[in-house]
């Protein structure tokens, strides 16, 4: 959960916002509930696994964008009438980070979580820097964000255990990973 509430922090979400969240993995769904936590009037998801988007329905999405690419820059912006006004990239790919400023609205932010993997950085500095559109980000500060989560997870406020789609014990960790490798877990709890 704390990624995600970073990357909506690192977004600047604030109360009536429109957010789009760029990834449905566990990062981009636990992005979706920080989104809606901080008061987003307007929550687009972009992803294409049903199941996931079902569960970012769920966390508060308004919206669900499953093309890729162009398709969907094209889409948002017609959907927001222009452009988000906070952008959760939660990917990591050359092609999620184009599309997440593809879609920021002039002025807007991106706030990234994604690792950044498979790819060679060049993207359009242009357009962030001819909009305004200010990039932030990088690892999570997890323990600066346990305090509050924690205290409204143990409230019953927020709840991210859909997330956990998986439970395995210590020797079938493997499993796990593979399960998750597949696109068949998002994330998968250990019991001991």
């Amino acid at each position: 959960m704390s990624t995600g509430h970073h990357a909506a922090v690192s977004a600047g979400v604030r109360t009536g916002n429109t957010v789009a969240v760029v990834g449905d993995g566990a990062v981009g769904l636990c992005g979706v509930l920080a989104a809606k936590r901080l008061g987003a009037e307007r929550i687009i998801i972009l992803g294409r696994h049903e199941s996931r988007l079902e569960i970012a329905r769920r966390f508060g999405a308004t919206d669900v964008v499953s093309s890729r690419g162009e398709e969907a820059i094209a889409a948002v912006k017609e959907i927001t009438q222009g452009g988000a006004e906070s952008v959760l990239e939660c990917v990591g790919s050359e092609s999620a980070m184009a599309t997440a400023i593809g879609i920021a609205r002039p002025g807007g932010a991106i706030g990234y979580v994604g690792v950044p993997h498979g790819s060679s950085h060049n993207f359009n500095l242009g357009r962030l820097f001819r909009n305004n559109i200010t990039l932030r980000g990088g690892v999570a500060p997890a323990r600066a964000y346990i305090p509050e989560l924690l205290t409204d997870t143990v409230a019953g406020k927020l709840d991210a255990s859909a997330v956990l789609d998986l439970t395995v014990d210590l020797d079938s960790v493997p499993r796990g990973y593979a399960a998750m490798d597949s696109r068949e877990a998002i994330k998968v709890m250990v019991r001991l």
